[in-house]
């Protein structure tokens, strides 16, 4: 039960993190099960479920606010879907797994460092590079259980797609609806969502609103993405060296 509990608190905790920066917290819902020591085949389906439920309510939030960029989110996120499920369908072995989300965490911990001055001027999208970022995007969402947030955001920025301050209405959705893929395809392929991911979730939610709230007031983007940084390396080293 204390063991529980913790979990329970630390995934409210990073999920409050991302949601000071827009997203929905995967990669670190995959950090948390790996100090945990999760099963390979528990930990996918189990971060892709928090996922939904975190970004599920930054989507709701979003578009009760009106700020969900349709016209961007569309050319982006309809590709995605179908490489989601795809790589929900794929199951790598416990080791392989492992070395894999390793690396994605890793390389995660260094996007969150990422900073580039966007431009506020409207920039036009070109059609097949927006569907080439949404389908890898996408695609590392589902055989990983990362909401694939964490790989857009970058690519929006870098290519003038949208500023970071307006990455949140695009990311949001992009990551329930992949999620959602992706979890359908680590089900199909035989993968089970973890015991206790009830609890779980209901720590995701509660960090989501939180963060959503109040999170930008106590913490700036940049200390929290430091903060977000060094979990993700350690993490990513941890399953690297299991």
């Amino acid at each position: 039960m204390d063991h529980a509990v913790l979990l329970t608190f630390l995934i409210a905790c990073v999920s409050l993190l991302y949601a000071t920066v827009g997203q929905a917290g995967g990669t670190a819902f995959l950090a948390v099960m790996a100090f945990a020591g999760f099963p390979a085949g528990e930990m996918r389906p189990t971060a892709l479920l928090m996922n939904i439920v975190a970004a599920g309510y930054a989507t709701w939030r979003l578009h009760r606010s009106g700020v969900i960029d349709w016209r961007l989110l569309l050319p982006i996120a309809l590709p995605s879907l179908v490489t989601a499920f795809l790589g929900g369908l794929l199951v790598l072995d416990g080791p392989l797994y492992f070395r894999a989300t390793g690396i994605l965490l890793i390389v995660a911990a260094g996007l969150m460092l990422y900073r580039r001055r966007p431009s506020d001027s409207s920039t036009t999208v070109r059609l097949q590079p927006a569907m080439l970022a949404g389908a890898v995007a996408g695609f590392l969402s589902g055989v990983t259980g990362v909401g694939g947030g964490v790989f857009l955001v970058p690519q929006l920025v870098l290519f003038g797609w949208a500023s970071a301050r307006h990455t949140a209405g695009i990311s949001a959705p992009f990551i329930l609806f992949n999620s959602v893929l992706g979890l359908a395809g680590a089900l199909l392929a035989g993968q089970q969502i973890a015991s206790g991911t009830a609890a779980y979730s209901v720590g995701a939610i509660i960090g989501a609103i939180l963060g959503a709230a109040i999170g930008q007031r106590w913490m700036t983007e940049r200390a929290t993405s430091y903060v977000l940084a060094a979990v993700l390396l350690f993490a990513g080293t941890r399953l690297l060296l299991r």
